[in-house]
């Protein structure tokens, strides 16, 4: 099982959290890092805030960060 790491910032704060949680690199899929459920609780207890899928769409949309499949930009 997977979870995706966002933020609603920016993708520097992104990527800065995701290194910070050890989240390799290559985890990063277009607007999100897969987190493996066994890193999950690591990533909560470092301030990643749980919200679900429909919510966790509308956040990065409006944040101009949204990056949905088959586009390039």
């Amino acid at each position: 099982m997977w979870s995706h790491l966002v933020s609603d910032v920016s993708y520097e704060e992104l990527h800065a959290f995701a290194a910070s949680i050890g989240c390799p690199p290559r985890a990063f899929e277009r607007d999100h890092y897969d987190v493996p459920s066994y890193r999950y609780a690591d990533a909560v207890a470092a301030g990643a805030v749980e919200i679900g899928s429909k919510e966790l769409v509308r956040r990065i949309t409006d944040a101009g960060l949204r990056r949905p499949k088959g586009r390039t930009a």
